[in-house]
């Protein structure tokens, strides 16, 4: 027997030989023959039988049908929040017995601040006039804690003209006697002058001068009075009648009527509740709370009566319960009111087969499209490497001298570039500039791939340095085939089995990379889920100890993926290998 035929028989695999060792010889063109020399029938052979491999990609399987087929039929959104709607007893309006002052102005800014607390004084002093700033102020009780305030307050502003002086005011009606008399006092030099029972001080020099005189300038009381649309006039009358207990007055041309209930009443325009007058204020809890005069005229009334609770219809007709809880000297008026309410943290149910998350999401579903994420993320970093570095690192092997030196070095500068601090700082970059979610995840990828494709152009130069001088190139460039189709066509595929075995170990470091950098908040942002940025979402203690099922699914999903991908990674690598004795 010849050598070849020896070296054939000793390759044959005894499970493929039906016949066994020391049967009759096989012909080089025997179809057994043929498949046990296949090198993909022996790799393929070596690598279905390593169980750990196999585990491997039934791991791999199982996570590509949970993410992607998983994905399409769950009955949720990725992004989808559940709510619901309960009745919930909240704090409506608080209501205390007013025991301050309250400042009606017969027009704006006719009692500034410093009237109003040299009042307090004087009230205080039992006095009836007093001194505020450079102005005398009158006081009149009209009732118990109720005063009119009057004062000497500029009325109008007189303006020369033409040789006589042209008065304009907002105070007073300015009639053609009034300005006949102010013109007169003006001829003569006089700094005072008499005019309808009033009496007027003139002040001023030059063009300009001002008329004064002692005006009703407002009223302070300690009682509320709530009606936006009456006039100072009204409001006046109003207060004044509630004080005498008369339950008429006019004001304006028109009259009013209310309905007294101690110190409190309900003012009426004909049969419209337009205003309340009561020592009680009434505020909303929220900012913008608007209390109607009926509800307000209602707390008001069971304050008084000391009632617990109240039915008021609201302004769609419907029935609206109020409790009245008296806290010392304060009464908090609460009501129920349907309020929605966002479903985090709920056990795992038949409807959530793991709960929701903090933000009231499907946390099963939101697995789902998370694998969607770290798998594509995983793979296409892979694929972005790959080409770099089989290009570049093909290129340095081949041609060698300055352009390996040259290529090489730059792979030294990237193995120099501190990964981490550079994929912070992009991330703090794109934070500051709000890049959109989605951009966001198509830069990591480039980033990540910019940033890993070094390894894979050592190897591929390695392998090329070794297979260069080989018979078969020394035979293709004989025949004259062209550079790229030597490197491309006839290196490179010699070297893919070793890059088959790098690029699905390194899939595994890919995703775990992604994770962590979810998880540090500088990865894959809301609405869009990854598996790194689900465990993030539990940010104390507190959720990670008591809802595991927020951040223990997610960790698993990683665990088993990256074993996965190792597995399989190492099941081709002692398959590749022709030491290995399988």
């Amino acid at each position: 027997m010849s050598i070849e035929e020896k070296k054939t028989v000793e390759n044959v695999d005894p499970e493929l030989d039906p016949q066994g060792p020391g049967s009759e010889d096989l012909a080089l063109d025997d179809e057994r023959r043929v498949k046990v020399l296949s090198p993909g029938a022996m790799v393929a052979k070596r690598f279905f039988r390593n169980k750990l491999a196999m585990a491997g990609i039934i791991i791999l399987i199982c996570m590509f049908i949970f993410s992607f087929i998983g994905g399409a039929v769950s009955p949720y959104g990725e992004s989808q929040i559940f709510e619901d709607y309960e009745e919930v007893v909240t704090n409506f309006a608080g209501a205390t017995l007013n025991t301050d002052y309250r400042y009606v102005e017969a027009y704006s800014g006719s009692l500034p601040t410093t009237a109003r607390t040299s009042m307090i004084l004087a009230v205080n002093q039992g006095a009836d006039t007093y001194e505020a700033g450079e102005n005398t102020y009158a006081l009149q009780e009209i009732g118990e804690h109720s005063y009119l305030i009057s004062g000497t307050a500029t009325v109008a502003q007189a303006d020369r003209l033409a040789g006589s002086y042209v008065l304009t005011s907002d105070v007073v009606e300015v009639t053609d006697d009034l300005s006949a008399a102010f013109n007169e006092a003006m001829n003569a030099g006089a700094s005072t002058f008499t005019y309808g029972g009033t009496e007027y001080t003139i002040t001023g020099s030059g063009r300009t001068y001002y008329m004064s005189a002692m005006q009703e300038l407002g009223f302070a009381t300690q009682e509320i009075i709530e009606a936006e649309g009456l006039s100072y006039q009204a409001k006046k009358e109003a207060l004044v009648s509630l004080l005498a207990g008369d339950s008429t007055f006019e004001a304006d041309g028109a009259s009013y009527t209310m309905e007294i209930d101690g110190s409190t009443a309900i003012i009426f325009s004909g049969s419209d509740e337009i205003g309340t007058i009561s020592s009680y204020s009434i505020q909303g809890v929220e900012n913008g709370t608007v209390i109607s005069t009926e509800l307000r005229a209602a707390i008001i009334e069971a304050i008084e009566n000391d009632t617990a609770a109240f039915t008021l219809p609201d302004a769609e007709g419907n029935e609206v319960e109020y409790e009245v809880v008296r806290e010392n000297e304060r009464y908090t008026i609460r009501t129920a009111s349907s309020t929605r309410l966002i479903q985090t943290y709920l056990a795992p149910s038949k409807a959530h087969l793991l709960g929701t998350d903090g933000a009231g999401m499907d946390i099963l579903t939101r697995l789902m499209y998370g694998g969607r994420i770290s798998l594509l993320i995983g793979f296409v970093v892979v694929i972005l490497e790959t080409i770099i570095g089989v290009v570049l690192g093909g290129l340095a092997g081949y041609f060698g001298k300055w352009v390996d030196m040259l290529i090489m070095r730059i792979v030294d500068i990237f193995y120099c570039i501190p990964t981490w601090p550079i994929l912070i700082i992009l991330g703090a970059v794109m934070d500051s500039y709000q890049v959109d979610a989605k951009v966001r995840i198509y830069f990591m990828m480039v980033v990540l791939a910019v940033l890993g494709w070094p390894f894979i152009a050592r190897i591929v130069r390695g392998q090329i340095l070794s297979l260069r001088e080989q018979e078969f190139m020394v035979a293709a460039e004989a025949t004259g085939i062209s550079v790229s189709r030597r490197i491309f066509r006839h290196l490179v595929p010699n070297v893919i089995p070793q890059l088959i075995v790098q690029c699905t170990m390194a899939l595994g470091g890919i995703i775990l990379t992604e994770s962590t950098m979810s998880f540090l908040g500088i990865g894959v942002k809301f609405p869009y889920a990854s598996w790194g940025n689900i465990i993030s979402s539990v940010s104390n203690v507190f959720v990670m100890t008591n809802y595991w099922y927020c951040w223990i699914p997610a960790g698993f999903c990683i665990l088993i993926t990256v074993l996965g991908f190792n597995f399989v990674g190492d099941g081709l690598r002692d398959a590749f290998d022709p030491k290995m004795k399988r």
